[in-house]
């Protein structure tokens, strides 16, 4: 079916209201994109597409020119903090043909989906701050500048401050989850080779992978402490605060750190799954429907399924109130599947007790090299599924 007759206003200009925009307007539906920045843009960082979120990519016609933007992963490698040492190496290329993991500046994919929106004849309007929305039909959004606009659906790609999230829902509390993460990009000084390391050490560790062809590298620190830090993405730390924190990492990631002149730094906060996705005239995708610590990458790769399976459901249904609720029920169980895992994943980097951390990453390895496809396909049910498959 198509969607020749919907009207749809995505409010968020990002990589899941981008895509979810685009998802429905290649199935005829007329959609405009609301942005509250002065430019279609995202700050600088690196995101890890995985083969799930990939086949959503090529499902909206953009496979090459995505390939052509990133660098593809060839291993997944743990290292211990002190030196470096390889503890495991997960080796991407025994994946099945097809399912490439992906490393890409967010910047990047951000632009593509925008131009392929333009191409589709999206209208993308900025400085449109939604301050408020009421569900009905239609449903409306106040706008800072004091417009109001009305739309039979409006979609919800708000993110982590969403303001259609607290109509459907209500206001929650997020808790601090006590661990804060640290995030730049600096020059590939190292040769840094075409994997994602995850370098663990006491109480905090470190992710690295190359950008751009290989001349950068993404560099994502996690670590615990009690103090609080604000939540978000835009805050601006002090590198040698980063270097400090992260002082007994030796290696080739310590000259990495030494590259750092800019950092952002953000507490992590839990967020619960939204319980209603949709209401009257309203729907909810990605981070404003359900958050994610970073520690399993799939922030991006949930919002992509969200937008296919959205787009899907709405080209499936003529009843728009029943097409919103079979994508609730389609998506929900799996975003909260991958949040529980990211949420039970930290702990596993950050062991404290040396004798502890030496003896699990003494296992880690001989798995590593007994049953290196245990390990491998130990998320198969997250990487190898397809949204877009019939």
């Amino acid at each position: 079916m198509n969607m020749d007759d919907r009207h749809i206003t995505v409010l968020g200009g990002g990589i899941g209201g981008l895509a979810a925009a685009l998802a429905c307007a290649r199935r005829g539906a007329a959609v405009r994109v609301l942005e509250q920045a002065e430019a279609i843009s995202e700050v600088g960082a690196g995101i890890q597409v995985s083969p799930n979120g990939l086949r959503v990519i090529e499902a909206l016609g953009l496979g090459a020119a995505f390939r052509d933007i990133s660098v593809r992963g060839r291993a997944v490698v743990l290292r211990d903090h002190a030196q470096g040492r390889e503890v495991l190496r997960l080796d991407l290329g025994r994946l099945p043909a097809g399912q490439d993991y992906r490393f890409v500046h967010r910047a990047d994919l951000i632009e593509l989906l925008a131009e392929a929106a333009r191409e589709a004849g999206i209208k993308v309007r900025l400085l449109q701050k939604a301050v408020s929305v009421t569900a009905g039909a239609p449903a409306m959004v106040d706008l800072a500048n004091g417009d109001r606009v009305e739309e039979a659906l409006i979609l919800g790609a708000d993110g982590l401050h969403s303001v259609v999230r607290p109509a459907l829902n209500g206001v929650a509390k997020p808790f601090f989850t006590r661990q804060v993460a640290w995030r730049a990009i600096v020059p590939n000084v190292t040769g840094h080779p075409d994997e994602a390391w995850v370098h663990m050490g006491p109480g905090r560790h470190v992710v690295s992978y190359p950008l751009r062809g290989g001349d950068w590298v993404n560099l994502v620190g996690a670590e615990e402490r009690r103090d609080w830090a604000p939540e978000g993405w835009a805050h601006q730390g002090d590198p040698d605060a980063m270097r400090a924190v992260f002082a007994g990492f030796g290696g080739p990631i310590r000259a990495l750190l030494e590259q750092v002149g800019q950092v952002g730094v953000w507490g992590l906060f839990r967020h619960p799954v939204a319980q209603r996705w949709h209401g009257a005239g309203l729907a909810l995708l990605g981070d404003a429907a359900h958050p994610t610590l970073p520690f399993l990458a799939q922030g991006a790769n949930m919002a992509l399924e969200d937008a296919w399976v959205l787009a899907d459901c709405l080209a499936s249904h003529p009843d728009q109130d029943q097409a919103l609720a079979q994508y609730q029920a389609r998506r929900r169980p799996r975003v909260s599947r991958a949040i529980a895992t990211a949420n039970g994943n930290a702990w596993k980097y950050h062991l404290r007790n040396p004798l502890l951390r030496g003896a699990a990453h003494l296992g880690l390895g001989v798995i590593g090299r007994m049953a290196p496809d245990r390990m491998l396909h130990q998320f198969d049910w997250l990487y190898a599924h397809d949204v877009t498959a019939p």
